[in-house]
């Protein structure tokens, strides 16, 4: 006999929640699964009434369930929200064309205007040409590149207060590692932040922040949620790949290790004791960067030129080409 559901109601449960080992039956867990969230929006002061925000929409687990929870919550606590949802087309083959047909049935069912942009439209490249060029390996860089960056000009587009991206607990943990792993702990208080950018910037929030992929995964089992599961092509070789595979063994061992990670991490914050790259605005297309010239407008220059690896690693080198460019034009 399968045992009641401890959330003292007279239903038997059906499921265990992996982040608290809780036995539920499937309207309870729906009420702590939303219930968390609402509380991590309001603890957090993400959103404001009148907002309005961009869901950033890739037809996968965490943005569908962004969206659909975000809608829910918007209704239930009248947040006052205008709520849109925004998708990013990188030009991959065999993966985004199928996917964003999953958003598109997301905006039909959630009734949210939906707006696309390509990074062919953007940038003049696809992710398909990049990887030609560059092969398999950092060919992420380049897409985590023009992707956060093409965002921007989204919501700048849609004249939107806030992205809210669908980060999600294992997520962060597995950029904490990351950041760790490479020595970077400077960027620990970004990473772990709930809010990042603000002020001359549109604001990004992670609603998601302490939701377990594998709750996320159930939630949308349970409400019949349309999504997509197939992983990027280019993404095995992907260093995070490797961080996810260390993050899911512990986890084994001990549940807690993914927001023990995200604590440790939002702790060890190294906030007055390293200099941070001061925030401007790039010189060549005018949105934020921490130096002169974007990381995606040196990339996309080195992908023009046909030096492809130009802007990958240290853009010292990639610096001093531009400046030197900029220089011989302002002379001739």
């Amino acid at each position: 006999m399968p045992p009641k559901c401890s959330a003292n109601c007279p239903n038997k449960a059906i499921l265990k929640r992996p982040k608290t080992g809780d036995a539920l039956c499937k309207e309870c867990f729906f009420l702590a699964f939303e219930t968390e969230i609402h509380h991590t929006i309001v603890n957090g002061k993400l959103f404001k009434p009148g907002y309005k925000v961009a869901i950033g929409a890739s037809g996968g687990k965490d943005s569908t369930v962004l969206a659909y929870v975000l809608k829910v919550l918007n209704d239930r606590y009248n947040y006052g929200l205008d709520l849109f949802l925004l998708s990013i087309d990188e030009g991959i083959t065999g993966y985004r064309d199928d996917s964003l047909k999953t958003v598109e049935q997301n905006r039909d069912d959630y009734q949210m205007p939906l707006k696309i942009l390509s990074y062919k439209d953007l940038y003049g490249w696809t992710m398909d040409k990049i990887v030609e060029q560059i092969g398999r390996k950092n060919n992420c860089t380049f897409c985590g590149v023009f992707r956060r960056q093409a965002l921007d000009r989204g919501a700048a587009l849609l004249e939107v207060d806030c992205i809210a991206t669908g980060h999600n607990a294992d997520d962060i943990a597995e950029t904490v590692l990351m950041n760790i792993l490479r020595g970077d702990i400077a960027r620990l208080e970004r990473c772990t932040s709930i809010i990042t950018s603000g002020e001359d910037t549109i604001m990004r929030c992670k609603p998601l922040k302490y939701t377990y992929e594998k709750e996320i995964v159930m939630y949308a089992y349970y409400k019949q949620l349309v999504y997509f599961s197939t992983e990027c092509i280019f993404a095995p070789n992907a260093y995070r790949g490797h961080t996810r595979t260390f993050l899911k063994n512990l986890e084994k061992v001990r549940p807690s290790s993914i927001i023990d990670i995200i604590h440790s991490g939002e702790r060890l914050q190294v906030k007055g004791t390293v200099k941070m790259p001061e925030r401007r605005h790039c010189s060549r297309c005018g949105f934020v960067s921490s130096q002169e010239i974007c990381k995606a407008c040196i990339l996309l220059e080195g992908l023009n030129r046909g030096l492809p690896k130009l802007g990958i690693g240290k853009s010292q080198r990639a610096m001093q080409l531009l400046t030197k460019n900029k220089e011989k034009s302002v002379e001739f």
